[in-house]
Formats: structure tokens, C-alpha cells, sequence
């Protein structure tokens, strides 16, 4: 059932990054700015987070199935990411990204709690394997995109179709395990009583800092190994493709994180390995002025630990939610610390191409530490 919800979990967020593999030739089709280019990423972020408020408010991950919320979820998420295509402009896009992100708020929060009803143990590496499947499904359509030829529609296209795949897989394989959740009727006051949690509020804002941080090194590191190799004489026509690859490579890298992250969780305890988590990847964003410009080899080599260190302690963090809120309300508590940290991802998303626009990509990273500083400061106290 775990391979199942995790094929399932990288399967439906492929259409997360579509546009992004892709997003170099929707800027030249559209003459976007690199502001504007941000803003593709950054409208899936808010869409993401109206979809999760929404969901928290009215507990649905609390009070529908899990099985038919994802697979509808993961079947609209498809069409509005199929939607692209015929995307006239500019504005046309945002909406299509905009209601993109809100699918998926069905399609992320619900997995983890699916995969947690079948574990009481060893749930830090069975959420750590969920979340290392979501990364592995963002960085795809970068692989896509690498196949000579493939353009804009291509990777859409493979993107939603793999969407549809995975709302079937949950429709027709997925039931409820042996430590189900209870579902209660809907009620306004359960996100109150989740944030007057103290504990949860640790949680949450360890995971506000990690957040920060994770998908502005996510969105723009491709950027970044472009801007890199064109310091190296490479012409972005003959490094395209390669880049592409490298992307994937360092993205999909952080499936490894996960499952580390979450094996080791289970064994030293959850905050030690968050915190843990956050101090390295901190550093290596301190790191990346220095490395900018490098060998392929020393530039990667960096990449890859920050890929996995900044990602290592994601699952963690939902699954010290299921551990220090109450049963009936775990839905509504995770879907509302991922509504909110999607949230501040806005800020730096779109705070990095302001950093190049003065700096240059040497150092539009460093910045990115203050994320995980702050994550740390949070959560270091929390005894669970």
C-alpha cells in the first residue's frame, strides 16, 4: 500500500513543475520578464495555499474519504495543467497555474495521512517515503523536457497524463489501513483548537522556516546550473538540454533525503533530525557563492547535499504533527501547516530574481539560510 500511494503521490505531482521545466520557452512565446517568469511558479503556491485554507477551514481532509478526495483532486489538478496548452498569454497561464495549485491541495496533505494509517511505527520513513515520491514527481517533467524535441506541449501533456494515472491508481487500489484517522462532522472551531496547541505551533514554525527556504532553492536551481555553465563559456542553445538532465538529477536527488531523513527520524527522534537537516542545508546555501562557475563536478557536488539535506526533514515535520495533535482534527492540522507554509514560499520565490537583478546569480542564494536559522530557533525546544 506504501508503493502504491507513493507511485501515486510522484505520478500526481508532475503537473506542479510542468510549467517550470518548460518555462524558458513560455517566457520567449510570451516575452516574459524574469519577474513575470517567477510568477508562473509563484501563482501555484497561492493557488496551493486557497486550496489547502479552503480544505482546512471546511476539514475536508477530515471528513471525506482520502481515497476519492485524492483521486478527484489529482483528476482536476490534470485538466487544469492540461489547460496550458491553450493558454492564449500570459494571464491565461496564471489562471491555469493558479487553479493547478489549488487541486493539489487535495492531492499532497491527503497522502501523508493515507500512508499514515497503515503505520504506528516507522512513521517517519513511510511519510519520508511519500514526500521523497513528490520530489521525484516535481523534478520530471525536467527529464521530459531533456528529450530532444520535446517542447511545451509534450511536457504538459506527459505531466497530466500522469496525473490521471495516479487518480486511478488510488481510485481502483487504495483502502484505508489498520490505524485510521476518525472523520467528524465539519466545525469551524477545530483549526482554532489546533493552533492553540502549543506543541503544534513549534511544529509549525520549524516547518514555516524550512518552507522558506525549500521551494526557492527548488525553482530556481536550474537557473542557477544555467547561469553557472554559461560562466564557463557554454552557450544556454548547447547547455539546454544538459541542464534539463542536471536538474532532474539534483531534484530528484532529495527522494534520498526523504527516505534518510525518515529512517534516521525513527532512530535519533524527529527534531534532532530536523534540526540537523536545517543546519546543513543552511550551510549549503551559504555555500553556493562559492561554488558558482565551478567544475560540473564541484557546482553538483554541492547541489546534491543541498538537495537532500533541504528536503530531508519535510515528512518529518507532518509527521510530528501526527504525533502531537489529537486523532480527529490530523487532517485539518496538516492541511493547515502546509496552507501556510506554502504561503511564505511566495516570499522568496519571488525575492530571489530580485537578488539576481542586483548581484547576479553568484549570490542570489545565501539569503535563503535565514529560512532554516529561524526553522531551527522555533522548533529546537519541542520534546515529543
Amino acid at each position: 500500500m506504501l508503493a502504491l500511494i507513493a507511485l501515486a503521490e510522484l505520478l500526481g505531482m508532475c503537473v506542479w513543475f510542468a510549467a517550470n521545466a518548460v518555462a524558458p520557452q513560455l517566457a520567449q512565446r510570451w516575452g516574459l520578464s524574469p519577474s513575470e517568469t517567477g510568477w508562473l511558479s509563484t501563482v501555484v503556491q497561492l493557488g496551493f495555499v486557497v486550496g489547502t485554507a479552503g480544505a482546512a477551514l471546511l476539514n475536508l481532509a477530515d471528513t471525506l474519504p482520502s481515497r476519492w478526495y485524492f483521486a478527484c483532486a489529482a483528476l482536476a489538478a490534470a485538466g487544469a495543467n492540461g489547460a496550458l496548452i491553450w493558454a492564449p498569454g500570459f494571464r491565461s497561464a496564471l489562471l491555469c497555474r493558479a487553479l493547478t495549485g489549488i487541486c493539489l491541495a487535495g492531492v499532497y496533505p491527503p497522502a501523508m495521512k493515507m500512508a499514515a494509517t497503515w503505520f504506528r511505527s516507522r512513521r517517519g520513513l513511510a511519510i519520508g517515503v511519500v514526500v521523497g515520491a513528490l520530489t521525484i514527481g516535481k523534478a520530471t517533467p525536467y527529464l521530459v523536457h531533456a528529450v530532444p524535441g520535446a517542447g511545451v506541449t509534450p511536457a504538459i501533456v506527459c505531466a497530466s497524463a500522469a496525473a490521471v494515472l495516479a487518480a486511478l491508481l488510488v481510485a481502483a487500489g487504495y483502502r484505508d489501513g489498520p490505524a485510521p484517522f476518525p472523520r467528524r462532522p465539519f466545525d469551524l472551531a477545530l483549526v482554532g483548537v489546533v493552533l492553540r496547541d502549543s506543541k503544534y505551533r513549534q511544529v509549525l514554525g520549524g516547518y514555516l522556516g524550512h518552507m522558506l527556504e525549500l521551494y526557492a532553492c527548488w525553482i530556481w536551481l536550474p537557473s542557477f546550473l544555467a547561469a553557472s555553465a554559461a560562466t564557463r563559456g557554454h552557450s544556454a542553445e548547447s547547455s539546454a538540454a544538459w541542464v534539463s538532465v542536471l536538474s532532474f538529477v539534483v531534484l530528484a536527488a532529495g527522494a534520498i533525503g526523504c527516505v534518510i531523513g525518515g529512517e534516521l527520524a525513527d532512530r535519533v527522534g524527529y527534531v534532532r533530525l530536523v534540526v540537523a537537516a536545517m543546519v546543513v542545508s543552511g550551510t549549503c546555501a551559504l555555500l553556493t557563492p562559492l561554488v558558482f562557475g565551478a567544475s560540473s563536478a564541484v557546482v553538483i557536488t554541492l547541489l546534491l547535499v543541498w538537495s537532500m539535506s533541504v528536503i530531508a526533514d519535510s515528512a518529518q515535520f507532518s509527521t510530528l504533527v501526527t504525533r502531537v495533535v489529537a486523532p480527529h482534527a490530523i487532517g485539518t492540522a496538516l492541511t493547515l501547516q502546509t496552507s501556510l507554509g506554502f504561503l511564505v514560499t511566495t516570499i522568496t520565490i519571488q525575492l530571489v530574481p530580485m537578488i539576481v537583478g542586483v548581484v547576479t546569480w553568484r549570490y542570489a542564494f545565501p539569503v535563503l539560510a535565514l529560512g532554516p536559522a529561524l526553522g531551527v530557533a522555533a522548533i529546537r525546544r519541542l520534546r515529543v
